[in-house]
């Protein structure tokens, strides 16, 4: 299976929009998304932890209320999305993976578990393992998985993914060819491909990629 990172981007689609990711769908592709929690507590999907890059304004996401949000990235014409928007668009028809940047209270993770539980097809990720951990703290039947970096050791994710009550792993590309890596019945997904060239090479595996 194959997800699109951060729905399908153009030069008229940004990243992390509703329209980018209702396209996604009519394409029959899920999502690999990031969320943030605002100050009021409203989980929003966007990549980075402050506006600067998006929106030239050093504002972080969690100092912000969700309105004073919307109405900086409405003005820019690119309003960010609240996750409970993308999760009712997806008609629990797609797999939304969901990035967890952040690390979340456990308030918070409960909240996140709560606002998801009518979908059956959501799959909560993060680099952050202490998420993933208090997650299934929280309900132990939760899909998750395990994201890793290419700093990681092949010696490192082997032993992590013994865990069983993670579903997945997901390895940066530069795994695709580690014997190691692939010895390992766990269900991966690869990220990020770019280009065509290496969608066609490495089609045969869970690709999260760029819209291509």
């Amino acid at each position: 299976m194959h997800l699109i990172h951060r729905g399908l981007v153009n030069k008229n689609l940004k990243e992390n929009l509703l329209i980018s990711f209702k396209k996604s769908f009519s394409k029959g592709f899920g999502i690999e998304t990031d969320i943030h929690a605002t100050k009021d507590q409203e989980f929003v999907c966007f990549h980075d932890f402050t506006l600067k890059r998006t929106f030239n304004i050093s504002k972080s996401i969690k100092n912000l209320n969700y309105q004073k949000l919307k109405e900086i990235s409405k003005n820019k014409k690119s309003e960010i999305p609240l996750l409970k928007d993308l999760l009712e668009l997806s008609k629990n028809k797609f797999f939304l993976f969901i990035e967890i940047k952040p690390l979340f209270s456990r308030a918070l993770l409960k909240k996140l578990l709560n606002e998801t539980k009518n979908y059956s097809k959501c799959v909560f990720i993060s680099f952050k393992h202490k998420n993933i951990q208090n997650i299934l703290t929280i309900k132990k039947s939760s899909k998750v998985g395990l994201s890793f970096g290419n700093n990681i050791s092949a010696k490192t994710i082997v032993k992590q993914a013994k865990n069983k009550a993670i579903n997945c792993l997901i390895l940066d590309k530069s795994f695709l060819e580690n014997q190691k890596i692939n010895n390992l019945k766990k269900e991966k997904y690869f990220y990020t491909i770019k280009s065509k060239k290496e969608f066609s090479k490495y089609q045969n595996n869970n690709l999260i990629f760029e819209n291509l």
